[in-house]
């Protein structure tokens, strides 16, 4: 008797396992399953981000103190107007991405507004900052998220897919 037979894992088992540890193609449900887990959480993490900098929701700082932020710390001019493009972008994308609606564009306006972030807070203090400032790896990770979403579309389970779906019957697009 082999090993894996007196394990209870037949020939079949292994191989199945085997191949789901090394595939490099995820079939269709485990890649809008995947799309769907990413979009879940940039939504959450930008909703609350957004929501935040414009109505103070969530203990936020509100549209006047991100202003202040943005002139003073961020260095970035009129404070006001950053302020509303930074929330905008994070409460937007996060409402889009939520529906799946225009995904890919609102992935691309996050990727930026963390490209941002990083170039103008967070970048000199480090991927690992060891004082209260925080470094840029979870701007950098929500980037890299964000991405996933533009060069990927938002999956099955999206506005995105039945607008194609539609067009594609009507002729407008090739399948």
């Amino acid at each position: 008797m082999t090993p894996e037979a007196s394990a209870g894992l037949g020939p079949r088992r292994v191989r199945l396992f085997v191949k789901w540890v090394f595939s490099t193609h995820p079939d269709d449900r485990a890649h809008d399953l995947a799309l769907a887990a990413v979009r879940i959480a940039l939504v959450w993490i930008f909703f609350y981000y957004g929501a935040g900098k414009l109505f103070g929701w969530f203990n936020g700082p509100g549209l006047h103190n991100t202003a202040v932020f943005m002139a003073h710390s961020a260095h970035l001019h009129p404070g006001e107007f950053f302020a509303v493009l930074g929330g905008v972008i994070e409460f937007g994308g996060a409402i889009a991405l939520a529906f799946g609606v225009g995904s890919r564009l609102a992935g691309l306006a996050l990727f930026g507004d963390q490209v941002m972030a990083m170039i103008t807070v967070t970048w000199a203090n480090g991927i690992n900052s060891e004082t209260l400032n925080p470094g840029y790896e979870f701007n950098l990770a929500l980037a890299v998220m964000a991405l996933v979403i533009v060069f990927l579309g938002p999956g099955r389970f999206s506005v995105d897919a039945l607008i194609e779906r539609r067009l594609v019957r009507a002729g407008m697009l090739r399948s």
